[in-house]
């Protein structure tokens, strides 16, 4: 089991070998796996060299104007362009998309093709997998990469919709966009999150067009142990891990 402590240890020896230390990804362990949490919102698992992002909701506002809810269409562009990064910066061999990368099963309609050719540069090379999700049960066809329910990778689970249970020992899951919410100094701050008790990890949403569900939200009851759960809340230069006792 995941020694309390460690991960708090590990950022604290960071700080003292380089004074200049930025807390632009921070160290976890998800079920005695060593992970990488970015601050872009992607995780990072150095052992296999896997990559792993959450609720891309690429055309999300497409398809809201597909309703008469008109948005600037850039959501899509902006959420590659982070993707591009964190590849860029990462380099995996494994690529993990983990559900609900297109907003509706109409996306592969209404994607570019400057697009579907950015996706197909970042596919290269590499092994690329879609989990499907609520959002997206079909991925569009005209895209490379595998198309699965759940993956298995060595004592890690991956998949969308998070188990209904706290003992899903090792399992990295989206869908549920969490978000930490702090008081300071009288002023109230939310921002997505990464939430782990260290057994489980529930990503924040990758997507430049998504929102958030509060982490203290009953949809989160049961799922972790409260004593053990950190938010590792993302600010805008930096990670910043945050016992369960100080959100609010």
């Amino acid at each position: 089991p995941t020694k309390p402590g460690r991960i708090w240890k590990l950022t604290a020896l960071a700080r003292l070998m380089n004074p200049r230390y930025e807390a632009t990804s921070l160290p976890a362990v998800i079920a005695g796996v060593d992970a990488v949490l970015d601050l872009s919102g992607a995780l990072f698992l150095p052992e296999d060299q896997v990559l792993v992002v959450s609720d891309l909701h690429f055309e999300k506002a497409s398809s809201y104007a597909r309703r008469g809810q008109f948005i600037p269409p850039y959501d899509t562009g902006v959420t590659l362009t982070a993707l591009e990064h964190a590849v860029a910066q990462y380099a995996p061999r494994i690529m993990v998309c983990l559900g609900d990368s297109f907003h509706d099963p109409f996306c592969g309609e209404r994607l570019a093709e400057a697009a579907i050719a950015r996706l197909a540069a970042l596919s290269k090379g590499r092994q690329w997998i879609w989990i499907t999700g609520n959002h997206d049960p079909e991925i569009p066809s005209m895209l490379d990469g595998e198309r699965l329910d759940e993956l298995c990778l060595g004592h890690l689970s991956f998949r969308h919709v998070p188990l209904a249970s706290s003992s899903a020992r090792g399992e990295i899951a989206g869908h549920l966009h969490p978000c930490a919410r702090i008081i300071r100094r009288e002023r109230s701050v939310r921002r997505p999150c990464f939430a782990t008790d260290g057994e489980r990890l529930i990503m924040p949403a990758f997507g430049a067009l998504t929102g958030g569900l509060d982490l203290l939200q009953p949809a989160f009851r049961g799922l972790f142990d409260r004593r053990a759960l950190t938010a590792y809340m993302i600010g805008t230069d930096r990670i910043h891990p945050l016992p369960a006792s100080a959100l609010n």
